[in-house]
């Protein structure tokens, strides 16, 4: 079986925890100084990492940027 790998996604603005509810079980999630909000976790695989995205869309969030994080990263979740 295949180790998830950790991503990290961008979005833009201070997205409300409401609107996250279904990936914060999945998902740490950061509300940056800087206007965006980082949501780091675990991504088992493609369909995994798509079904996120397809959530994210279907509320209108706009993403500024996703991507994997090494394993001694910022945001590694021990």
């Amino acid at each position: 079986m295949r180790q998830p790998t950790t991503y990290e996604i961008v979005i833009r603005g201070r997205v409300s925890a409401r609107l996250l509810r279904p990936l914060l079980d999945d998902f740490f999630l950061d509300h940056a100084g800087d206007g965006v909000t980082r949501l780091v976790g675990d991504i088992g695989d493609s369909s995994h990492l798509h079904g996120v995205l397809a959530h994210l869309i279907s509320v209108n969030i706009e993403v500024i940027s996703i991507a994997p994080l090494g394993a001694d990263g910022p945001g590694r979740r021990a």
